[in-house]
Protein backbone atom coordinates (compact mmCIF):
# COMPACT_ATOMS: atom_id res chain seq x y z
CA UNK A 1 0.00 0.00 0.00
CA UNK A 2 1.39 3.38 -1.23
CA UNK A 3 0.63 5.82 1.81
CA UNK A 4 0.13 9.24 -0.58
CA UNK A 5 -0.13 12.35 1.87
CA UNK A 6 -4.33 12.09 1.68
CA UNK A 7 -4.18 8.18 2.74
CA UNK A 8 -1.78 9.44 5.54
CA UNK A 9 -4.22 12.20 6.62
CA UNK A 10 -6.94 9.33 7.07
CA UNK A 11 -4.52 7.36 8.89
CA UNK A 12 -4.11 10.03 11.68
CA UNK A 13 -7.80 10.68 11.88
CA UNK A 14 -8.08 7.03 12.80
CA UNK A 15 -9.09 5.18 10.13
CA UNK A 16 -8.18 1.84 9.13
CA UNK A 17 -6.99 1.46 5.06
CA UNK A 18 -7.33 -1.82 3.21
CA UNK A 19 -6.17 -2.86 0.25
CA UNK A 20 -7.05 -6.30 -1.57
CA UNK A 21 -5.71 -7.36 -5.30
CA UNK A 22 -6.04 -10.88 -6.56
CA UNK A 23 -2.21 -11.30 -8.29
CA UNK A 24 -1.62 -14.36 -10.88
CA UNK A 25 -2.59 -17.89 -9.89
CA UNK A 26 -4.98 -16.97 -6.86
CA UNK A 27 -2.48 -15.36 -4.76
CA UNK A 28 -4.62 -13.03 -2.88
CA UNK A 29 -2.27 -9.31 -1.84
CA UNK A 30 -3.44 -8.29 1.45
CA UNK A 31 -2.36 -4.42 2.68
CA UNK A 32 -3.62 -2.31 5.63
CA UNK A 33 -2.53 0.84 7.25
CA UNK A 34 -3.62 2.06 10.67
CA UNK A 35 -1.89 4.63 12.87
CA UNK A 36 -1.38 3.87 16.41
CA UNK A 37 -0.90 6.35 19.34
CA UNK A 38 1.74 4.56 20.76
CA UNK A 39 5.90 4.42 19.95
CA UNK A 40 7.20 2.01 17.33
CA UNK A 41 9.04 0.26 20.43
CA UNK A 42 5.63 -0.44 21.95
CA UNK A 43 4.01 -1.90 18.79
CA UNK A 44 7.08 -3.62 18.02
CA UNK A 45 7.02 -5.51 21.75
CA UNK A 46 3.40 -6.74 20.93
CA UNK A 47 4.48 -8.00 17.17
CA UNK A 48 7.01 -9.92 18.46
CA UNK A 49 5.78 -11.38 21.70
CA UNK A 50 5.46 -14.66 19.95
CA UNK A 51 4.12 -16.70 23.18
CA UNK A 52 1.28 -14.36 23.04
CA UNK A 53 -0.07 -13.36 20.03
CA UNK A 54 -2.90 -15.91 20.58
CA UNK A 55 -3.74 -13.46 23.77
CA UNK A 56 -3.91 -9.64 22.04
CA UNK A 57 -4.39 -10.65 17.70
CA UNK A 58 -7.85 -12.20 16.78
CA UNK A 59 -7.92 -15.16 14.92
CA UNK A 60 -4.84 -16.31 16.26
CA UNK A 61 -5.84 -19.36 18.55
CA UNK A 62 -2.04 -20.56 19.82
CA UNK A 63 1.73 -19.03 18.73
CA UNK A 64 5.24 -20.26 20.37
CA UNK A 65 8.84 -19.23 19.33
CA UNK A 66 10.22 -22.36 18.37
CA UNK A 67 13.78 -21.51 17.50
CA UNK A 68 15.85 -18.16 17.94
CA UNK A 69 19.05 -17.42 15.56
CA UNK A 70 19.46 -13.63 16.23
CA UNK A 71 17.15 -11.11 14.44
CA UNK A 72 15.81 -14.78 12.55
CA UNK A 73 13.01 -16.90 14.55
CA UNK A 74 10.87 -19.51 13.84
CA UNK A 75 7.23 -19.57 15.55
CA UNK A 76 4.81 -21.92 15.08
CA UNK A 77 0.61 -20.43 14.94
CA UNK A 78 -2.70 -21.72 14.55
CA UNK A 79 -5.69 -19.76 13.66
CA UNK A 80 -9.12 -19.33 12.30
CA UNK A 81 -9.53 -18.35 8.77
CA UNK A 82 -12.78 -18.39 7.03
CA UNK A 83 -16.44 -17.37 8.02
CA UNK A 84 -19.50 -18.71 9.05
CA UNK A 85 -19.49 -22.45 8.21
CA UNK A 86 -16.78 -22.11 5.74
CA UNK A 87 -14.09 -21.51 9.33
CA UNK A 88 -11.95 -23.60 9.38
CA UNK A 89 -8.29 -24.20 11.18
CA UNK A 90 -4.92 -23.15 9.82
CA UNK A 91 -1.71 -23.89 11.33
CA UNK A 92 1.46 -22.44 9.87
CA UNK A 93 5.17 -22.25 11.10
CA UNK A 94 7.06 -18.96 9.90
CA UNK A 95 10.30 -17.50 9.53
CA UNK A 96 10.58 -14.07 10.79
CA UNK A 97 13.40 -11.80 10.27
CA UNK A 98 13.24 -9.04 12.92
CA UNK A 99 14.39 -5.35 11.39
CA UNK A 100 14.49 -3.54 14.57
CA UNK A 101 12.18 -1.34 15.01
CA UNK A 102 10.93 -1.11 11.41
CA UNK A 103 10.10 -4.22 9.76
CA UNK A 104 9.07 -7.93 9.96
CA UNK A 105 9.39 -9.94 7.30
CA UNK A 106 7.38 -12.88 7.61
CA UNK A 107 7.34 -16.24 4.95
CA UNK A 108 5.83 -19.81 6.01
CA UNK A 109 8.32 -22.44 5.96
CA UNK A 110 5.49 -25.08 6.09
CA UNK A 111 1.76 -25.16 7.06
CA UNK A 112 -1.45 -25.15 5.05
CA UNK A 113 -0.69 -22.48 2.73
CA UNK A 114 0.73 -22.28 -0.97
CA UNK A 115 2.20 -19.06 -0.30
CA UNK A 116 1.88 -16.94 2.80
CA UNK A 117 4.44 -14.14 2.99
CA UNK A 118 4.73 -10.77 4.03
CA UNK A 119 6.12 -7.67 6.25
CA UNK A 120 5.09 -5.62 8.94
CA UNK A 121 6.17 -2.14 8.41
CA UNK A 122 6.11 -0.20 11.64
CA UNK A 123 7.18 4.29 10.70
CA UNK A 124 7.29 6.84 13.66
CA UNK A 125 5.22 9.21 12.26
CA UNK A 126 4.11 12.18 13.60
CA UNK A 127 -0.04 13.92 13.33
CA UNK A 128 0.02 17.45 15.00
CA UNK A 129 -1.28 15.50 18.59
CA UNK A 130 1.48 13.78 19.06
CA UNK A 131 3.72 10.65 18.01
CA UNK A 132 2.78 7.31 16.95
CA UNK A 133 3.20 4.82 14.68
CA UNK A 134 1.68 4.19 11.28
CA UNK A 135 1.65 0.22 11.22
CA UNK A 136 1.64 -1.55 7.44
CA UNK A 137 0.72 -5.32 6.86
CA UNK A 138 1.47 -6.27 3.27
CA UNK A 139 1.06 -9.80 2.44
CA UNK A 140 0.36 -12.25 -0.41
CA UNK A 141 -1.41 -15.85 0.48
CA UNK A 142 -3.24 -18.28 -1.49
CA UNK A 143 -3.77 -21.56 0.59
CA UNK A 144 -2.91 -24.77 0.11
CA UNK A 145 -6.38 -26.47 0.98
CA UNK A 146 -9.61 -25.40 -1.26
CA UNK A 147 -10.58 -21.75 -0.85
CA UNK A 148 -12.22 -19.72 -3.85
CA UNK A 149 -10.02 -17.04 -4.51
CA UNK A 150 -13.08 -14.40 -3.87
CA UNK A 151 -13.72 -15.86 -0.27
CA UNK A 152 -10.03 -15.57 0.30
CA UNK A 153 -10.84 -12.10 -0.15
CA UNK A 154 -13.58 -11.98 1.22
CA UNK A 155 -12.14 -13.06 4.31
CA UNK A 156 -8.96 -10.68 4.20
CA UNK A 157 -11.34 -7.64 3.99
CA UNK A 158 -12.83 -8.61 7.05
CA UNK A 159 -10.28 -10.15 9.13
CA UNK A 160 -7.66 -7.49 8.57
CA UNK A 161 -9.12 -4.06 9.92
CA UNK A 162 -10.02 -6.08 12.53
CA UNK A 163 -6.51 -7.10 13.68
CA UNK A 164 -5.16 -4.03 12.67
CA UNK A 165 -7.52 -2.45 15.22
CA UNK A 166 -6.74 -4.82 17.70
CA UNK A 167 -2.82 -4.24 17.80
CA UNK A 168 -4.08 -0.45 17.43
CA UNK A 169 -5.95 -1.12 20.70
CA UNK A 170 -3.59 -3.19 22.48
CA UNK A 171 -0.51 -1.17 22.33
CA UNK A 172 -2.78 2.65 23.18
CA UNK A 173 -3.42 0.78 26.53
CA UNK A 174 -0.29 0.34 26.84
CA UNK A 175 1.16 3.39 26.33
CA UNK A 176 -1.70 5.27 29.06
CA UNK A 177 -0.27 2.59 31.73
Amino acid sequence: MELTPEKTARLHKGEILVEIDWLSADVISASGSVFVKAAPEVVWGMLTDYAHLHQTMPKVTSSALVEAHGSCKIIEQTGKSGIFIFERSVHFRLKVDEEFPTRLHFEQVDGDFRVYEGDWFLMLAENGQGSGTILTYAARMKPDFFAPPLLVSFVQSQDLPAILRSVRTYCESRTLD
